[in-house]
């Protein structure tokens, strides 16, 4: 089981990255996914989430409107596309697969908004 984040990087604020989760192990259809980030001194936290066939999707209230969470079960990928990035999203995301008794987590990418 594997969950591969990538598309992290440097960024100044008020531009876009777009992060990609690609999973490979277990039927990436069957499970639910989220998006988590952790800025160094604090818990981590819930930024978006996708039901398995993406028909209903959560976001944080800090990145309503700006961040937005899919998936390609086809590529077995979720993504969250960031944009009108601003100084506090730095953190490192982490993307999580969820079933019932089931858990798996990537290892996270960088996400730096700084001029």
């Amino acid at each position: 089981v594997q969950l591969v984040e990538s598309g992290g990087g440097l960024v100044q604020p008020g531009g876009s990255l777009r992060l990609s989760c690609t999973a490979s192990g277990f039927t990436f259809s069957n499970y639910d996914m989220r998006w988590y980030r952790q800025a160094p001194g604090t818990e981590r936290e819930l930024v978006a989430a996708i039901t398995r066939a993406g028909g209903i999707t959560n976001y944080a209230d800090s990145v309503k409107g700006r961040f937005t969470i899919s998936r390609d079960n086809a590529k077995n990928t979720v993504y969250l596309q960031m944009n009108s990035l601003k100084p506090e999203d730095t953190a490192v995301y982490y993307c999580r697969a969820s079933f019932p008794g089931r858990l798996y987590w990537g290892q996270g990418t960088q996400v730096t908004v700084s001029s």
